[in-house]
């Protein structure tokens, strides 16, 4: 068992920042099921005082591939040697970069984060997901003889990300598991567990990019920047991050494109080089979203009313299964039916078939929880860039704080069907992503319009007198493409890949 007292990076602060930060334990362990009988000797016993055991041999092999041009290693750091500890997943993502770091010259220490939840779920697969996961990330490994370590941070996992979701998901809002899971987790757990072995930087496979300041400025910042694919970028979810995290932050697929690196892993010969990408939350593997909140939250039935006219139109398992802009599960005819309001005081969701209205849309809402990974702008900031969700777009944006700078109005310069709160809000100047908030709601008379009948309907207490739901007309179909467009953006909201 290694122990450490967790001394976070992060600055908890309400409400985005609940729970406490206790000890941490992490425990280091291996699978004699991936080793053959000749490595199983390197296998502690439970008697060996040494808490970590690398996996493989620590013999490194420094030659570079002719295919590997500068630009490829120009996110890597190649000037000089350096000790990193490279995450690794299993993916391709990930292998790619620990081979870009290993190629140029760098000493690599691999670890693979176990942090799969699979209370009362066990039923749901055949074998733990995680376990393909490490067999790749070991494969991977052996190739240049990296060794590898497993660090076992599920606790953590639970404590300081799905405990919060949970509880937002309870009080209506929709939080973004990756954005925690980088801040609170990778970079978070992971480098206080490590904080006293002497590596200079940690990396991962992310499609980003982190310039540091020269070796004779240290009192500079470093900065997060775009990625060089546009599309696959997540400085999104890396926009919470604090300045001390990014300061021992590499990102080596931060110069190469998504198509480029599967090139790259085809001319590694990496063993999970045709191997698709990870979709989903992390934590939940081959388990259903709405599972895994019906088991943590459990149901109660409510009504659901539309907006407009506040006709009494169905019921539903519980608010907390729903999300602003979704129109999956509503079973609803006549549709599509869109979930635009939610009462959560009285377990109603209100809906609307006028979702994508013109008069609908909103450009102003307010955020909190906010972090400037560079400093905090100071008073009112215009001509900023900001993404409300992951994905290639923004919007051109302008923000005013309020009181003591933990709050500001964003004023987006074109309208958004998808808001949603509990989700985060980045901000760009150019390609420099500095910081980042937690959308609250907007301003009540730029909400979805519920009319008077459906919000005192709403906040009858004997919802028996409702009666029976009404026959639902069916209206001419919307085009296609505007629902699909809609769907996908309110479903990104759940789950961003």
């Amino acid at each position: 068992m290694f122990s450490a007292v967790a001394k976070p990076f992060l600055s908890p602060s309400p409400p985005l920042f609940r729970l406490p930060l206790s000890s941490i334990s992490i425990s280091f362990r291996v699978f004699p099921s991936f080793f053959s009988s000749s490595s199983s000797s390197q296998l502690p016993s439970p008697q060996s005082s040494n808490p970590i055991t690398p996996l493989i041999s620590s013999n490194r092999n420094y030659s570079r591939h002719a295919f590997i041009v500068d630009q490829y290693l120009s996110c890597s750091m190649p000037e000089k040697p350096l000790r990193v500890a490279v995450l690794l997943s299993g993916g391709v993502d990930s292998s790619v970069a620990l081979r870009l770091l290993h190629a140029a010259g760098h000493s690599c220490t691999a670890f693979y984060l176990k942090i799969w939840f699979q209370e009362g779920f066990e039923n749901f697969w055949n074998q733990c997901p995680w376990e393909d996961d490490l067999k790749y990330a070991k494969h991977v490994c052996e190739q240049v003889d990296v060794p590898l370590e497993v660090v076992h941070l599920t606790d953590e996992y639970w404590e300081r990300v799905v405990s919060y979701i949970i509880e937002e998901y309870r009080c209506g809002r929709t939080p973004n598991p990756d954005v925690l899971c980088n801040t609170r987790i990778k970079f978070g757990a992971f480098m206080d567990a490590i904080s006293d072995m002497e590596y200079d930087y940690v990396a991962s496979g992310h499609y980003a990019k982190v310039v540091h300041p020269p070796a004779d400025q240290n009192d500079a910042s470093s900065v997060l920047e775009l990625s060089q694919d546009m599309v696959k970028d997540q400085t999104y979810f890396l926009s919470h991050l604090s300045q001390t995290q990014l300061k021992r932050l590499l990102f080596p697929l931060g110069c190469v494109k998504k198509d480029e690196v599967r090139k790259l892993a085809t001319q590694f010969d990496l063993p999970n080089k045709d191997r698709k990408d990870s979709q989903g939350i992390c934590f939940l593997g081959k388990i259903k979203f709405s599972d895994f909140v019906c088991r943590h939250i459990g149901e109660m039935e409510g009504i659901i009313l539309e907006a407009e006219s506040g006709d009494f139109l169905g019921s539903h398992r519980g608010f907390w299964f729903y999300t602003i802009g979704q129109r999956q599960g509503l079973r609803l005819p006549g549709g599509p039916w869109y979930v635009v309001e939610k009462d959560t005081k009285n377990n109603v969701v209100f809906v609307s078939r006028n979702y994508y209205s013109v008069d609908k849309r909103r450009r102003i809402f307010r955020v909190g929880s906010l972090r400037w990974n560079s400093g905090k702008p100071s008073g009112n900031v215009r001509e900023l860039r900001c993404k409300v969700r992951h994905g290639p777009g923004f919007y051109s944006c302008s923000f005013e704080m309020e009181g003591d700078g933990d709050v500001a109005v964003v004023h987006l310069d074109e309208d958004d069907q998808g808001l949603a709160a509990g989700q985060f809000a980045a901000f760009y100047e150019g390609t420099t992503c500095i910081g980042s908030g937690v959308i609250l709601e907007s301003w009540d008379d730029h909400c979805f319009p519920v009319c008077a009948k459906a919000l005192q309907l709403a906040a009858l207490e004997d919802k028996t007198k409702l009666g029976k739901p009404v026959k639902i007309m069916t209206l001419p179909t919307m085009s296609s493409v505007e629902a699909d467009t809609g769907e996908a953006n309110a479903e990104q909201k759940l789950v961003n890949a």
